[in-house]
C-alpha cells in the first residue's frame, strides 16, 4: 500500500512537471527587458524566448515573430531548444511507461517484479528530463545576471529574469522529485514481494533441536512426511491399530447410546370412545 501511494504521488508529480516544462518551453518569457536608467518609462517592452521574440507597446499591441534561421541563432539557444525538446520527450516515454507499471494498473498484472521494474524505468526517465531541463533554464539565467550586472552592456540591451525561468526551474524540480519517488517504490516493492512469494514460513530452516519454549524450525511446517519417514516402522504400525481401535470404540458407543425405537406419535383410536 505504502509503494501505490508513492508511485502515484510520483507519477503526478511528474506530470506536473512535464505541463510545467512544456509551458516554459512554449512562452517567450525567458528574457524580459530590463527598465532601468533611461529606460524607467518606456513605451516597449521586449520578450525573448526560446522560439520567439515579441514586443509588447504600451498601447496594448502585442507582436511576436519567430526566429527566421535555426542555423544563424547563437549556440546557446541552439542547445537550450534541443534539451528541452528531448527533456519533453524523456517525460512522455516517462508518462507512459510509469502508467504501465504501476500496481494501480492492471498491464502486466501477476508478473512479479517485472512491475515493479518497469515502474521504477519510467522513474528513472523522469529523473533524466528534469536534469535535461534544468540546464538550459540555469544556463540562461546565469547568462542573464552575467549581462545584467556587466559595465559595457547598454542598458537599453539589459534584460532581466522572465516568468519561464521560474517556472521551468520549478518544473524541473518537480520532475525529478516525482522520479524519485517512482524509483524508491520500485525497490520498495521488489522488496515486500521478494518477503511474499519467499517459499515456507519465516522460520529459520534447520535442524535445530526443539525443547521446552523451542519454536518449531520452518523444516517441520513444510514437509511433516520426513518426520515420519524418520520413525520406526513398528512404532507407526502400532501407532495405526490403536487408531483404529478407538475409531471402533467409538462408533460402538455411539451405537449403545441411540435410542432403540421410536416413540409412537400415532393416536389411540380407543381414547376417543
Amino acid at each position: 500500500m505504502a509503494s501505490m501511494a508513492l508511485e502515484l504521488m510520483g507519477f503526478f508529480l511528474g506530470l506536473l512537471g512535464t505541463l510545467g516544462t512544456m509551458v516554459a518551453t512554449v512562452l517567450p518569457y525567458w528574457q524580459i527587458s530590463a527598465h532601468i536608467g533611461s529606460n524607467i518609462v518606456t513605451a516597449v517592452a521586449n520578450m525573448r524566448g526560446l522560439w520567439m521574440e515579441c514586443v509588447y507597446q504600451s498601447t496594448g499591441a502585442f507582436q511576436c515573430e519567430t526566429y527566421n534561421s535555426m542555423l544563424a541563432l547563437p549556440a546557446d539557444l541552439q542547445a537550450s531548444r534541443a534539451l528541452m525538446v528531448i527533456s519533453l520527450v524523456l517525460s512522455i516515454l516517462g508518462i507512459a511507461i510509469s502508467s504501465v507499471g504501476m500496481q494501480c494498473t492492471l498491464c502486466l498484472d501477476g508478473a512479479g517484479t517485472v512491475k515493479s521494474r518497469v515502474a521504477g524505468t519510467g522513474g528513472g526517465l523522469f529523473l533524466t528530463s528534469g536534469f535535461l531541463a534544468l540546464i538550459p533554464v540555469a544556463w540562461t539565467t546565469h547568462e542573464v545576471v552575467q549581462t545584467f550586472y556587466h559595465h559595457n552592456v547598454p542598458q537599453s540591451l539589459k534584460f532581466e529574469l522572465g516568468e519561464c525561468l521560474y517556472v521551468g526551474l520549478a518544473s524541473a524540480l518537480v520532475t525529478m522529485l516525482g522520479g524519485g519517488l517512482l524509483c524508491a517504490s520500485c525497490c520498495d516493492g521488489q522488496s515486500v514481494r521478494g518477503r511474499r512469494n519467499g517459499p515456507g514460513y519465516p522460520y529459520p530452516a534447520g535442524g535445530a533441536a526443539t525443547g521446552p519454549g523451542t519454536r518449531m524450525t520452518s523444516q517441520t511446517y513444510r514437509n511433516p512426511a520426513s518426520q515420519q519417514g524418520a520413525a520406526n516402522p513398528s512404532s507407526r504400525a502400532q501407532t495405526l491399530q490403536a487408531l483404529v481401535r478407538s475409531v471402533s470404540e467409538s462408533s460402538r458407543s455411539t451405537e449403545h447410546n441411540a435410542p432403540r425405537a421410536k416413540k409412537n406419535t400415532g393416536y389411540d383410536i380407543t381414547g376417543y370412545v
